[in-house]
């Protein structure tokens, strides 16, 4: 009986170290399956956080791109305002100005007009290097006869009368062909016939009656005419440019083209500069000058802004007034007249004329701008090629003084040879 109860009692304890292992068993399958879950789980959130750092860095480079794309389509619009410079080859250039002149470029894209907004004159530094010039930069009395001679060259002889007939055209192409008296030329030892005015200006009408004039003497002097609209410009552009092509066809050699008012005090750079270019193309193979009517400008900053973007259109030369105005040519607008040009000179390498027009009747007034040209532009803007004078009753002074010096007298105005 003993042995059968220590049998039982045998066969329970292994039934319970069985039924432990079992236990043991099954809690390490369930940690392992516990495991696993938390693997799986593990590896799906993993997955998920790179998706949506995946999703996020697209989101970034999607928002990246159309930020892009909307920069690009702004300066596109930007660049759209600025239409192409149009630079028309022109064989005029004479062989002693070497360097580029405006003429011979090619047509070009400008980028934008930033340039011209960003430009600012202070006006007080403007007066104040005018005064430097006019007290500190004198020509001596023993050289400025030269001086008064070489300006001959430079003057554009002018006549914008409403009574302008082929009489009087006639004689102002005499007087420009002959300056001087033969008497005054002789004291002076210039040689006879060497010595004219740089141009003749008329209006779109008289242009065919100057270049008859100057055939029948024999002169090689350019006619030059004022067109669109001059002096107001209060006209359409198609009229404008019908004025221009009628003024070439009649043989002008130059064009005296005035610019919108308008647009220059409302800033609106680009459509000047369009209307600009088409003028340009207008001209052909004749110069440009641009009349910037500074006397409407209001400011130095616009007539600085205006002057670079008639440059960047095309222009050989930029002119000061129409001489209608109230305030025509004055120093101190000469002198920001020419920082433009220098500027643009330098930015662009290209050369661009000057002429000072309106309220230049004296020999002083003349030694002045001259003075002003050679201490900011250099010598080679004392040429007719760079520097014009648009003057009428100018030549008659110059005269009278050269005389006084050539005689040791005294000759009044009205002695002088009409012009």
């Amino acid at each position: 009986m003993k042995d059968k109860n220590v049998k039982q009692e045998d066969d329970k304890k292994l039934d319970t170290t069985k039924q432990d292992k079992e236990t043991t068993d099954e809690k390490a399958s369930r940690l392992r399956k516990s495991s696993l879950k938390v693997k799986e789980k593990k590896k799906t959130v993993i997955p998920n956080r790179e998706d949506k750092t995946k999703e996020r860095t697209a989101k970034e480079k999607k928002d990246t791109k159309k930020t892009e794309e909307k920069r690009r389509t702004e300066e596109n619009k930007e660049k759209e305002k600025i239409p192409k410079a149009v630079r028309e080859t022109n064989p005029k250039t004479t062989p002693s100005n070497q360097e580029k002149s405006t003429s011979s470029i090619l047509p070009k894209k400008i980028s934008n007009l930033g340039w011209v907004n960003r430009s600012c004159v202070n006006d007080q530094a403007v007066k104040n290097r005018v005064q430097d010039l006019l007290s500190s930069r004198l020509i001596h009395a023993d050289h400025q006869v030269e001086w008064l001679a070489r300006s001959i060259q430079c003057i554009d002889l002018t006549t914008l009368a409403g009574d302008d007939c082929p009489s009087n055209v006639a004689r102002l192409c005499s007087k420009a062909a002959h300056p001087l008296s033969d008497d005054l030329t002789r004291a002076l030892q210039i040689k006879h016939g060497l010595l004219t005015t740089g141009a003749v200006c008329v209006y779109p009408a008289r242009v065919a009656d100057a270049v008859l004039g100057l055939e029948r003497l024999g002169a090689n002097i350019p006619v030059a005419s004022v067109a669109t609209g001059f002096p107001t410009g209060q006209t359409s552009l198609k009229i404008r440019l019908e004025e221009i092509e009628f003024a070439v066809a009649n043989g002008a050699k130059e064009i005296d083209i005035v610019i919108n008012r308008e647009l220059a005090l409302s800033q609106n750079w680009g459509e000047l500069y369009n209307e600009l270019v088409e003028m340009r193309k207008a001209c052909g193979e004749s110069h440009m000058k641009s009349i910037l009517a500074v006397g409407e400008l209001c400011t130095l900053t616009n007539i600085y802004k205006a002057s670079l973007v008639a440059m960047m259109a095309g222009s050989d030369f930029i002119k000061t007034s129409t001489g209608k105005e109230t305030v025509n040519a004055t120093l101190p607008i000469g002198l920001v007249m020419c920082r433009a040009i220098r500027a643009y000179n330098r930015k662009t390498g290209f050369k661009v004329g000057f002429k000072p027009a309106g309220g230049i009747r004296t020999s002083k007034d003349v030694l002045q701008w001259m003075t002003l040209m050679k201490e900011e532009l250099g010598d080679n803007y004392l040429t007719p090629d760079l520097f014009r004078i648009g003057a009428s009753a100018l030549l008659n002074d110059i005269e009278r003084n050269l005389a006084n010096y050539a005689t040791g007298g005294y000759f009044l105005a009205e002695e002088m040879p009409m012009a």
